[in-house]
This record gives structure tokens, sequence and C-alpha cells, in this order.
């Protein structure tokens, strides 16, 4: 199994409607084979001190995936290359982790 954690950061305000972009392209990534887990997540409420908060510009997709073959072929999908289309000049930062299960 693969994991990845990509952290975006929009640009100031656009956070919501990067969201509703996501959102929209949602069912196309979970119909793709290998695809277990497709989400995104933003800072919880209520979290104290023990909170490294995101910002409201920010949000994490979490991801798992069956396999690297499957995540490789979700990055060159054209509904992804589409969603990139319409949401690359909303978009400040992004940062990418893919991770395996520690052993």
């Amino acid at each position: 199994m693969i994991h990845v954690l990509a952290t975006i950061t929009t640009k100031p305000g656009l956070r919501d409607a990067v969201l509703a972009e996501f959102r929209a392209n949602m069912p196309a990534v979970h119909a793709e084979e290998g695809c277990i887990e497709y989400g995104p997540a933003v800072d919880a409420e209520g979290a104290g001190r023990i909170q490294t908060a995101l910002g409201t510009d920010t949000f994490v997709v979490i991801e798992k995936w069956a396999d690297m073959e499957a995540l490789k072929a979700h990055g060159v999908a054209p509904h992804m290359a589409a969603y990139a289309a319409k949401t690359r000049e909303m978009i400040a930062n992004r940062v990418i982790h893919v991770l395996s299960p520690a052993a």
C-alpha cells in the first residue's frame, strides 16, 4: 500500500474555491483502479495546543493507493490534468509526501 499526504496552500481566500473543484473531481478519482482513499482534510476545531494549525488557506489531501502503479496512473489521468488546469492559478504551494507503511 502507498500513502500520500499532499499539503495544498491556496492563494489567500481561495481554499473554498479549490476545494469545490477538488470535490467535483473526487468521484472520478474514487473510480480509479487501486484508489483506496482520497479526500481533503482541514484543521479540526478545538484541538488546542496539541495542534500545529495549517491555517485558513491550506488543506491536506489524504490518499491511499493499492500500489505505486495505481498512484502513477492517477498522476497522469485526464481528470487530474483537467483539475490541475482549473486550479493552477489558485494554488500558492503544494508539498507531496509519498509514503510506505513502516515495517
